[in-house]
């Protein structure tokens, strides 16, 4: 007889989610959007909420509703080669590619680094740095356990610190919000949406749905129907505790431009407000703050990303997995913030709409008969978008990485292709894909797992 989950049960594991969810980018980013966003700040906030929120929770509730066991096998409806190679990709990028590393130069960069001597910034960034992946090391060891350390721990004390800035603000606003700028005053909404982006949680749903699933099934769910609603439910709690932080931080960056003036990043203005309200107290609560938010990040990543591979190649343990994408992040969070981040962009315009038509494809599998022809003619046009999407960006920051190919397909998707101009045009491709996918005689392609 299986165990019924109590409300305290959800709230554990929603807080758990949200833990390895909310992130030092999650921080930054919204209140950046807000400063910019300024009198815009609704339609901006909507559209963030649809790819920082929505998008996760639907990949959330995909891996639910699926009983996939992991990224790797819903993936592989599209075909077992592109479930592997996409899996890999995506891992790598959340990974110790990217976000790791990322989880330990951001609080370095917004908690330290202002404080210490810039000839000497490195050598500190090393140092904070093995710190920080040696204690992410200690608590990766038992994922067993990542409940404890993640939801009953680590994300309390973080928004504590947290709800003491936000409340400060509420309670004693900075001033009006401000005219937009850039994007903002005629895309807002638009802008809002793509910024979600930089968040990565659409990718990393994909990855954390085993962590949310184990983590249900060590209550004693195993019956497929309770793990889905385990799954929404807890996903609920956790994607509600989100929206409302992400309303309040946005409202944040955009009451304070009057009171401190605008900055280049979201970990500057967070600095600045922290400063504005608590004076040099303000600079220790925005160090915990950032240091939490990174740490319990950082362990969910490496206890996702270690299981995944332990599946791929389970003759290498997972402490050894743990150990490599630990020592991997250190070496490349010290090329630095402004490095990571500018690599990491074109991996993410490449990644992310496949990643939000294989989220979408799952949820709707039912409506047509869970075809693989439908999943694979889909991925490919979304793909032949994306690809360029992912070059784009990486000419913008490399220009010599130009080639005359790809540059006249560029031309003609902007000549041709619907809201290619403004990052959405893998959208009608998909919806073709569908179609062909749909009208695909049955015969002919197997039945993609289920």
């Amino acid at each position: 007889m299986e165990q019924k989950i109590s409300f305290s049960t959800y709230a554990i594991i929603g807080t758990m989610l949200f833990g390895m969810f909310f992130g030092a980018g999650n921080l930054i980013f919204p209140i950046q959007m807000g400063q910019l966003a300024g009198t815009n700040f609704w339609p901006a906030l909507i559209g963030f909420l649809i790819t920082a929120i929505g998008l996760p929770f639907i990949g959330i509730l995909a891996f639910g509703l699926s009983g996939s066991s992991g990224l790797r096998h819903l993936a592989s409806r599209v075909h077992p080669i592109f479930g592997l190679v996409f899996s890999v990709a995506l891992y790598l990028t959340i990974g110790p590619f990217f976000a790791i590393p990322r989880t330990a130069t951001v609080p370095f960069v917004v908690g330290f680094e202002p404080y210490i001597n810039q000839a000497q910034s490195n050598l500190y960034l090393g140092i904070f740095s093995f710190i920080f992946f040696a204690i992410v090391y200690y608590f990766s060891l038992n994922p067993a356990k990542i409940i404890d350390y993640i939801g009953k721990y680590l994300t309390p004390a973080f928004l504590v610190f947290l709800f003491i800035l936000i409340i400060t603000t509420i309670v004693k606003p900075m001033g009006q919000f401000e005219n937009p700028t850039g994007d903002y005053i005629d895309l807002a909404f638009i802008t809002g949406f793509k910024e979600g982006y930089n968040t990565m949680d659409a990718l990393a749903s994909l990855a954390f749905g085993i962590v949310v699933i184990q983590a249900i099934k060590s209550q004693g769910i195993t019956n497929t129907k309770e793990i889905a609603k385990a799954t929404w439910k807890s996903g609920i709690f956790a994607m509600a505790l989100m929206m409302l932080i992400y309303g309040l931080i946005t409202y944040m960056g955009a009451s304070s431009v009057s009171a401190i003036g605008s900055f280049d990043n979201g970990g500057l203005i967070f600095a600045a407000v922290s400063q504005h309200y608590f004076g040099s107290f303000g600079n220790i609560l925005l160090a915990i703050i950032i240091v939490l938010a990174c740490l319990k990040t950082s362990i969910g990543l490496i206890t996702s990303c270690s299981e995944f591979f332990n599946q791929v190649l389970p003759k290498v343990s997972y402490k050894w997995f743990v150990l490599i994408l630990c020592l991997v992040s250190f070496f490349i969070a010290n090329f630095g913030l402004t490095n990571i981040i500018q690599y990491a962009v074109p991996v993410l315009m490449l990644l992310y709409p496949l990643a939000i038509v294989l989220i979408l494809l799952t949820l709707c599998s039912p409506l047509f008969g869970h075809k693989q022809s439908v999943y694979a003619a889909t991925m490919f046009f979304t793909f032949c978008v994306s690809l360029l999407d992912g070059y784009s960006a990486l000419v913008g920051s490399l220009p010599g990485a130009a080639f005359s190919v790809f540059e006249n397909i560029k031309v003609f998707y902007m000549d041709y292709l619907p809201l290619y101009d403004i990052g959405l045009g893998w959208i009608l491709p998909a919806m073709v894909g569908v179609v062909i996918g749909v009208l695909w005689p049955k015969n002919t392609k197997k039945t993609a797992v289920q």
